[in-house]
């Protein structure tokens, strides 16, 4: 490492963070940058201006993006934040995935932890998210997930850029003799007044000894030549021609390969088992038992894959029994009776509910029951990692959202330190919220039986369906008054659902201590831009060994279908238009992106005008991760079969970095949201999850894809997410265009269960 590595250790930046007062130590700890993972191992020729950019004379421009690019285009527009304050073009730079590195903690994703609507900007509101921030920052959680790279990126990334671009002014100033204000950039160059130019490349070593300025001015919006337009996507040309870049890819020199087969019933164990038929398939070379708080099981370990996969066939085991209901009649119980209790904790409790119910004419009350079932992530590319244990030192090789996890999962099976373990980021070939964890952790397990080699660890699609951490089922009860003529003024409601938080911590850090009520269950239901004068928002934990957590769009994903399709009966029971009635319910100021947002849907789907025979269409609108988005749903019936003829969709994130991409996300959040409402679903017997594989967990097909029409504005104060917040207003849009149809009130998923689609 050389002197400019050395220079560079000390340049990060603050980059903006607020202070959140406290002892001075902690405020200090607080404000005292994390170490420049760059400058590890940094090319004598290459310079490190703050852990997202390396600059070299033969290099380049090379910007790092911490965040996972599982197919989001997060690597495009978290570079495009980077390039436009650095001032160069798309073209002229290089992305990479950061190595794990606290320096990479995501600061937004705990924001969304604080207890509060998105648009409440009060006091109490304002100082718990700027708690969740300075807590972010002693966590250093590098994570990809809850649709919070842009969000938090946007000030980070560009402020990197500014603060290169500044030290590189500086360093030409220097060779020059000249006052820097004289001094311009553009396209990777610094101009001299005379026109002579230097290029960042010539000049970053000597940059590398100057200090990097701790405050910098952030461009104008309206001076943006790269943000706000649509960019080619940085990997394109890898994805079109095929280039060896995600985990399943891997190879190394001397490597073999495994296989799992975990326990069917979650949270059991082999009571007895016969490995020699495994042992006994040609090329199968060891089968070694495997126990972690994530499952039970065995390895095993061959020349090849299809060997393992051939071996793990052949292991003869039996299993103990499920510390859980066996079947799906049994798990319903469980929900019903954690709704009979008392709820866990209550959201958005206004005026008084049970005094509104004891005065109303039963004529005017309304109640309904929704429910969803558990899903599985199903992604594209099998779950996989390598990993190799060499003189106390492990080396993953894998595609995760979670990098840092990874490492401490690992570590701890191994009993090795944290330190000890180097995780290589790869693309995904999708995740959805699952890839973290498992697959390192298992490669993991298999590695010390390797001798030294590394080994690369694939399930199957059936393992892997079967051993997931699910979408929660969920279970609503809904009731509300409604006069005829006029929007409802009152709602009760109660959701059973497992945690997502305790699901996800307790799979990887059991010890963490977690708070009692988790966001999750009532996202998407508490907190939606809607005017109640009496509300209660109440969630009922449901305890189960049954394994939960993260998937696309997580609560919002059952919750925006109970409160959408209970608002479309509400609508119907009034005798309202649907849209005008959520426009009237949104009347608070701080609504104003949702009222817009439904005016610009109405308008683009031309809403109220007459439908060819057996058309009909059905409205949605969901407020998650920061983003408004209002979808309508145009279905036709065929022959006795719904098709889906169109979707529109209107969405505000309050900034949009790259139409091109944000729109792609929302047509992505829509196809998935109706996959998972057309017909997928997990279900249970004898313990066991008995779906396989995408011939019983099947996506909406190429054939029943309905046109997309995407509208974006910019109304909203605050950036908000892209990934996962197309999802939620799809499933209800769909259901109530099928009642708008046919007159059936489909109240839970999937809805194959009750209706065919063509």
């Amino acid at each position: 490492m050389g002197r400019v590595a050395k220079i560079a250790r000390r340049t990060f930046l603050g980059l903006g963070v607020a202070a959140a007062g406290g002892l001075a130590v902690g405020y200090y700890m607080y404000k005292r940058p994390y170490s420049n993972p760059l400058e590890e191992d940094l090319p004598a020729e290459e310079a490190a201006f703050t852990p997202y950019i390396r600059i070299g004379k033969e290099s380049g421009i090379t910007i790092i993006a911490p965040r996972a690019e599982m197919g989001q285009g997060i690597h495009t527009t978290l570079a495009a934040l980077v390039a436009e304050e650095l001032d160069v073009g798309m073209d002229q730079i290089k992305v990479e995935h950061g190595l794990p590195g606290k320096a990479y903690y995501n600061q937004a994703m705990f924001n969304q932890v604080a207890a509060f609507p998105w648009f409440d900007d009060g006091l109490k509101a304002t100082a718990t998210r700027e708690m969740m921030r300075v807590m972010s920052k002693f966590i250093a959680m590098q994570a990809t997930g809850g649709s919070s790279s842009t969000i938090d990126g946007y000030e980070k990334m560009r402020r990197a850029g500014a603060a290169a671009r500044e030290v590189l002014k500086a360093a030409a100033a220097k060779r020059w003799n000249v006052d820097v204000s004289k001094l311009e950039t553009e396209a990777g160059k610094v101009i001299h007044p005379d026109g002579r130019t230097l290029e960042y490349t010539e000049l970053a070593t000597d940059a590398a000894k100057l200090e990097i300025p701790s405050s910098v001015e952030l461009r104008s919006s309206l001076d943006w030549k790269i943000l706000g337009k649509p960019q080619r996507r940085v990997d394109i040309r890898k994805m079109v021609t095929g280039a060896p870049i995600f985990g399943i890819d891997v190879q190394l020199p001397d490597m073999i390969y495994g296989t799992v087969r975990m326990s069917p019933r979650m949270g059991a164990k082999a009571v007895k088992f016969d490995d020699a038929p495994a042992l006994a398939i040609k090329g199968v070379r060891k089968v070694v038992q495997i126990d972690t708080a994530v499952g039970s099981g065995f390895g095993i370990i061959a020349d090849n894959t299809w060997a393992a996969f051939q071996g793990a066939k052949a292991l003869e085991v039996e299993w103990g029994e499920a510390p859980y209901p066996a079947d799906d009649a049994g798990i319903e119980t469980l929900y019903r009776d954690a709704l009979a209790r008392a709820p866990d904790w209550i959201r958005d409790e206004a005026g008084d509910v049970d005094k509104a119910f004891a005065d109303a004419e039963p004529a005017t009350v309304v109640e309904a029951e929704y429910e969803v079932p558990f899903l599985a992530h199903a992604t594209m590319e099998p779950m996989s990692a390598t990993a190799q244990f060499r003189d106390g030192k492990l080396t993953i090789w894998t595609g995760t959202q979670m990098p840092g996890v990874d490492a401490q999962v690992a570590a701890k099976f191994l009993g090795i330190e944290t330190e000890d373990v180097t995780v290589h980021v790869t693309r995904l070939g999708g995740s959805f919220g699952r890839r973290a964890g498992d697959p390192a952790l298992y490669a993991a397990a298999l590695a010390p039986a390797a001798e030294g080699r590394p080994v690369k660890v694939t399930w199957s699609r059936e393992e892997d369906m079967q051993h997931g951490f699910y979408r929660p089922r969920a279970l609503a009860k809904l009731r509300a008054i409604v006069q005829p003529g006029k929007s409802p003024e009152t709602i009760d409601v109660s959701i059973a659902a497992p945690s997502v938080m305790a699901g996800l911590f307790g799979r990887f850090a059991p010890e963490t201590p977690l708070p009692a009520e988790d966001e999750q269950t009532l996202e998407g239901m508490a907190g939606q831009p809607n005017v109640w004068a009496n509300s209660r928002f109440a969630a009922h934990n449901m305890k189960t060994a049954i394994q939960v957590g993260l998937l696309r769009s997580v609560g919002g994903s059952y919750n925006g279908f109970f409160h959408e399709g209970f608002m479309d009966e509400l609508a119907e029971k009034a005798g309202l238009d649907p849209i005008d009635m959520r426009i009237s319910m949104m009347s608070a100021a701080e609504h104003r992106p949702a009222r817009l947002v439904m005016e610009k849907l109405r308008d683009v789907s031309n809403w109220g005008r007459a439908l060819p025979p057996g058309h009909g269409k059905g409205v949605g609108f969901t407020l998650s991760y920061g983003s408004w988005v209002g979808e309508v749903v145009e279905v036709a019936v065929t022959d006795g079969d719904i098709r889906i003829v169109k979707v529109w969709c209107v969405a505000d994130p309050g900034h949009v970095l790259d139409p091109a991409i944000y729109s792609d996300q929302m047509m992505s959040g829509i196809i998935f949201g109706l996959s998972t409402a057309m017909g997928q679903a997990i279900t249970f017997e004898d313990g066991r999850v008995q779906q396989e594989n995408f011939y019983d967990f099947d996506a909406i097909r190429m054939a029943q894809c309905p046109e997309i029409e995407v509208h974006l504005l910019e109304n909203s104060p605050r950036i908000g997410g892209a990934g996962e917040c197309g999802v939620p207003p799809s499933i209800p849009a769909l259901a109530n265009a099928i009642h708008a149809v046919t007159g059936k009130r489909l109240r839970k998923t999937p809805f194959n269960l009750a209706v065919s689609f063509a």
